[in-house]
């Protein structure tokens, strides 16, 4: 799997952007992503589509979107970009807003870049890297701190998952189930392997209508509230999670759903 910083090279960074509007915001993300190879025109206009018909769900953490689409051939390549802007901008998020830094995704499919979302997943959990990341003065040094964090945690992550009889299945859903609901995947199991409980609960990140058919085999569906109110009554419970880069949220959230 390509690590985050060769899905994201320094040429898809950008910092101090202008928008004027969230749509300008997602714009820049995408055409950073077109300038380096990922992909088309026409995806960027599919990523816009997708706030447009699923609503503001892409604003994942306070202050962060993380714009994507379905995989489609306007995708060439996997590939990612990060746009920080001059000034925030409302994407029309309930808690979230401001947003101020863009996280594009391309995806070709949804196995390649797990290992790029993990890593992006625990670099800002970390309220100090996160806190670093928001504050470079410039793409390379951006870069530098993606690329240095890159490798923390993976290798115990991969080992926690063995072993140990049927496990219970948690779904993490969004709109696409290659993006923000692989992103808030890699926060949960970051969760469960610091409980002991990775080899017990296994979590999969899938799209909306996947998720309907799905709901008789989880005991809890995660998700933004937008995407809870899509879903409506699947059978299983439906837990909101506000800030899908925060372990104590998530922690939060399965103590409620194990009652522990």
């Amino acid at each position: 799997m390509a690590a985050l910083s060769e899905l994201l090279p320094v040429a898809a960074v950008t910092v101090d952007a202008p928008a004027a509007d969230w749509r300008e915001a997602v714009r820049r993300a995408g055409d950073l992503m077109v300038a380096t190879g990922a992909a088309t025109d026409a995806y960027t206009a599919e990523m816009i589509e997708n706030v447009e018909q699923n609503g503001p769900y892409i604003v994942i953490a306070p202050g962060l979107a993380f714009a994507h689409a379905r995989p489609s051939p306007a995708v060439l390549r996997t590939g990612m970009s990060w746009v920080r802007l001059a000034r925030p901008v409302a994407f029309g998020h309930e808690s979230n807003d401001p947003v101020e830094l863009i996280v594009g995704l391309a995806a070709k499919d949804a196995s390649e870049h797990t290992a790029a979302m993990g890593a992006l997943a625990r670099l800002l959990a970390d309220q100090d890297t996160a806190r670093a990341l928001r504050e470079a003065p410039t793409a390379q040094a951006v870069h530098d701190i993606l690329r240095g964090g890159q490798e923390a945690g993976a290798p115990a992550q991969a080992a926690a998952r063995g072993g140990g009889g049927e496990p219970h299945k948690i779904l993490t859903v969004c709109g696409n189930g290659v993006g923000t609901s692989l992103f808030l995947k890699q926060t949960v199991e970051g969760v469960l392997d610091h409980w002991g409980w990775g080899r017990y609960v296994t979590v999969e990140a899938t799209d909306t209508i996947s998720a309907k058919g799905k709901a008789n085999e989880a005991v809890a569906i995660l998700t933004s509230r937008e995407i809870a109110r899509t879903l409506g009554d699947v059978g299983v419970p439906v837990k909101v999670v506000e800030d899908f880069t925060s372990a104590a949220e998530a922690d939060r959230v399965l103590r409620d759903t194990y009652d522990v």
